[in-house]
């Protein structure tokens, strides 16, 4: 069975209140995880093809095409796992 760290390479970034985390995917599942985030996710907006803008369970954050995710105010690291979770398995 799949988890998280089956997909993420690193995250960068602070966790704690009003804080951006960078979750960078491997390059071999980057694909398979934009993916699944495209077909769990509301779409709000693509810019030049190459960034997306999503939200999920109230969460907003943006993927880009290159394998990278920014989330927005994320609390702590549970809760991106969290996220993560529900969005990628």
């Amino acid at each position: 069975m799949s988890t998280v760290d089956d997909y993420v390479a690193r995250i960068e970034g602070t966790c704690g209140e009003e804080k951006d985390i960078i979750v960078v995917f491997k390059y071999d599942k980057k694909d398979e995880a934009i993916k699944r985030m495209l077909a769990k996710a509301q779409l709000k907006n693509t810019i030049a093809g190459i960034i997306m803008e999503l939200t999920f369970q109230d969460v907003s954050f943006r993927v880009y095409t290159s394998g990278k995710a920014i989330f927005r105010s994320i609390k702590n690291k549970e809760a991106l796992y969290k996220i993560l979770a529900a969005l990628l398995l």
